[in-house]
């Protein structure tokens, strides 16, 4: 238990910044699982702007401390790989 008032100051910072945290990639997750639902589904269409979404979402996330860029680099990688493995299947 912090006893001085800047660690109790810095408690209460890293409860908001981990709540915030959290949140910010639960939506990135959910963003994900839209994209490969589309995906599976065969949608190219719906795929094609839930992967825009994403990308958007990522780029946001990757600004802040959340997400280093490259980790939102690599997962913009993997699931544009998969949207284009999913439009040459479909051609």
């Amino acid at each position: 238990m912090a006893h001085s008032l800047s660690a109790k100051k810095r408690v209460r910072q890293d409860a908001k910044r981990r709540q915030t945290n959290r949140a910010r990639k639960s939506m990135v997750k959910t963003q994900i699982k839209r994209f490969e639902d589309a995906v599976r589904n065969g949608d190219a269409a719906k795929a094609q702007q839930e992967y825009k979404l994403l990308q958007i979402k990522l780029d946001k996330i990757s600004c802040t401390s959340t997400m280093h860029k490259h980790t939102a680099a690599r997962i913009k990688s993997r699931m544009s790989r998969k949207l284009n493995q999913m439009k040459a299947k479909a051609v």
